[in-house]
């Protein structure tokens, strides 16, 4: 990688990391996971840099690897989890406390949940779009046109908003 590439990375990294994490914690719901896949990220768009030409710019580069990776991550996962042997886990998880849960992490959660079984071109744009990206923005990284762009994002936000209204719990 070359000294430019090198710098890039360092300013992407700094520009875009919290937006990553973001991103894969909304694709994954185990936080290690969302660790490992927002290194995945990282990793990728360190190695993609020494491709970079400048045709797009960077902000529209760095989404576009990372939402690759989210996407093969989510391809990966409905493809089947992985089995482990009962004798071979160690704890159940501990119980949710409710309870101790604030209200709005609560709606977070319920929001993410929903937004992760959402078809993946579809979690792509309402994530991009969540993470205040105009609608030029995420035409140019998923390869929708603008107008598709706005349709689904308001056909999303309607969608999201009914679980709400009717007080659907899945």
């Amino acid at each position: 990688m070359t000294q430019d590439a090198d710098t890039l990375y360092r300013q992407a990294g700094e520009e875009f990391a919290p937006a990553l994490a973001r991103l894969a914690r909304a694709v994954e719901r185990n936080a290690d996971k969302a660790r490992d896949l927002e290194q995945e990220m990282h990793c990728a768009l360190w190695s993609s840099l020494a491709r970079f030409n400048g045709d797009c710019t960077i902000k529209t580069w760095v989404y576009r690897v990372a939402h690759n990776v989210a996407a093969d991550h989510v391809a990966k996962a409905m493809r089947g989890p992985t089995k482990i042997p009962l004798d071979e886990i160690d704890a159940l998880p501990d119980a949710a406390n409710p309870e101790a849960d604030a209200a709005e992490n609560l709606v977070l959660e319920q929001v993410a949940e929903l937004i992760r079984r959402l078809p993946a071109l579809d979690a792509q744009v309402i994530i991009l779009w969540l993470e205040g990206e105009s609608a030029s923005d995420i035409s140019e990284i998923t390869g929708l046109s603008s107008g598709a762009v706005a349709t689904r994002v308001h056909r999303i936000k309607a969608l999201l908003a009914g679980h709400f209204e009717l007080g659907d719990p899945s």
